[in-house]
């Protein structure tokens, strides 16, 4: 008899039930219907996406610390560890002004904000100044003293990614110069801990379709769709910029290391979902970093690449910001000269560098880049108050690709991809997890393990639990080989 096959309902009933994708899919468009259909009750379903957020800010900064510290102690060389951090901060130097120079020549090309004629006395300034809630950017000075930790606990309280990775470094460091043989027991207990935060992870990622519902449900009851009829050759534009740039990526990518952008954009569909609904990169990042590992990258480069390019890679943001200040340059009617549009790329260079985890931060470099030209007013920034947050979807997938691509590029730079793992994880061909193979050893999950081995005990290592059946396994073979006595 041929098998029989499962009903339609019952298949949706299942994929519903096992695929994360599929269930952040349903929560997206059910907040988009709910949005429009019930705005007022909408906009109170914030809460739903921003618990979601700060529970996973909660695991990202030891995590971090975690496997920083375990890539250094298991790479073996703190040099290596070193070119890795330069080698990165170059290619974010690149791949930022690319999208900079991009968001330019489109913003010319297109003139998205020409023939509006905006008076910049009819804006109201002071919604500005309460986005931003009178913050500023940091100095480069101020930039770099931040970066220092204050104290260990400071740092991880705090969620400060840079401050952790310093921290992370010097334990590692310390871990390399003392041996294992000084502290055998610190590695081990650290890589324990990185399981474990994993695995909380994978509890709060379970409430990811709450928190898509909540977040697009209060995006839309709050602006509404109109606004998108309001600036749609300027949402357009962006979007389309982005799509370029993202191509640029993927060429990137191929020539670099022989690997597919578009199989890697199926790879992690899931957390891109994710991200676009909570509009948030920080919500996905300990699911990408465990999925760039599985897909060959190496453990030091991982956590040294993704979380410095938070700070550091914000290609996303560096598109929008350029557009922008065309867009309110144009909109205001001031006609930018090709001199004043290079200053407009070098204050960009440095204000983006600055942006991460500060509110309202696309406003204060967009004001910061109005003053230092001297020819736009810098109350012209309320025109983007409207259509900033319906940008975010693009910052993400842009900001998130970019960060991804560059642990890729700087791995294989490095000679730290596995790039024939990399290739059979994006084509579905593997999917097991790096060191399964070390840890299943001598147990019932072991295909390759001796037959008939007995899974270790609970809560015993099986190198340890090896050692406690040696004793009787000699007592019994020493018996056997004793001469019987003889008789009398």
């Amino acid at each position: 008899m041929p098998p029989s096959v499962p009903s339609l309902p019952r298949r949706v009933a299942r994929t519903l039930r096992t695929s994360l994708f599929a269930q952040v899919t349903c929560a997206l468009v059910l907040g988009i219907v709910v949005g429009k259909l019930w705005p007022d009750t909408a906009t109170a379903l914030q809460p739903l996406g921003d618990g979601f957020t700060r529970l996973i800010k909660t695991v990202i900064s030891p995590l971090v610390f975690c496997v920083v510290v375990v890539g250094i102690a298991k790479a073996g060389d703190l040099k290596a560890f070193g070119r890795i951090g330069v080698k990165a901060l170059i290619w974010f130097e690149i791949a930022s002004t690319a999208a900079l120079v991009i968001g330019l020549v489109a913003a010319n090309v297109v003139g998205p904000g020409r023939g509006m004629n905006v008076d910049p006395s009819s804006l109201d300034a002071a919604a500005v100044q309460e986005t931003t809630g009178g913050g500023h950017l940091p100095t480069t000075t101020e930039f770099v003293l931040n970066a220092l930790p204050q104290s260990f606990i400071g740092a991880f309280a705090d969620n400060e990614l840079l401050q952790v990775l310093i921290l992370a470094c010097l334990v590692g460091a310390a871990l390399l110069h003392l041996g294992h043989t000084k502290v055998p027991k610190i590695l081990p207990a650290i890589e324990q801990a990185q399981e474990i935060i994993f695995a909380v992870v994978g509890f709060i990622m379970r409430l990811a379709p709450i928190a898509v519902f909540g977040a697009m449900a209060h995006l839309v009851g709050n602006y509404g769709l109109g606004v998108m009829r309001t600036y749609a050759k300027l949402i357009v534009l962006c979007y389309v910029a982005a799509a370029l740039f993202i191509a640029l990526l993927a060429v990137a990518l191929k020539a670099v290391t022989g690997l597919s952008l578009w199989k890697f954009l199926r790879y992690i569909r899931e957390e891109m979902l994710l991200a676009l609904g909570t509009a948030s990169t920080e919500s996905v990042m300990p699911r990408v970093m465990q999925k760039l590992r599985r897909a060959g990258a190496r453990d030091d480069a991982v956590g040294l690449v993704l979380p410095t390019g938070y700070s550091f890679n914000l290609d996303g943001a560096s598109l929008y910001l350029s557009i922008g200040t065309l867009f309110i340059a144009q909109a205001v009617g001031v006609d930018l000269s090709l001199g004043q549009q290079v200053t407009v790329v070098l204050v960009l260079m440095l204000t983006s560098k600055g942006m991460a985890g500060i509110p309202g931060s696309a406003f204060l470099a967009l004001s910061a880049t109005a003053s230092s030209l001297g020819a736009i007013p810098a109350g012209a920034v309320a025109l983007l108050l409207g259509v900033d947050r319906i940008m975010d979807s693009m910052r993400v997938v842009t900001n998130l690709l970019g960060n991804c691509v560059a642990v890729f590029a700087v791995s294989r730079w490095e000679g730290a991809l596995d790039t024939d793992r990399a290739k059979r994880v994006l084509d579905g061909e593997d999917t097991s997890t790096p060191g399964d193979d070390e840890t299943r050893v001598g147990t019932e999950k072991d295909p390759g393990g001796e037959a008939g081995a007995e899974a270790p005990a609970p809560g015993i290592p099986a190198q340890k639990s090896k050692e406690l059946k040696e004793p009787k396994e000699l007592i019994e073979s020493k018996e056997l080989k004793e001469p019987a006595p003889e008789a009398g």
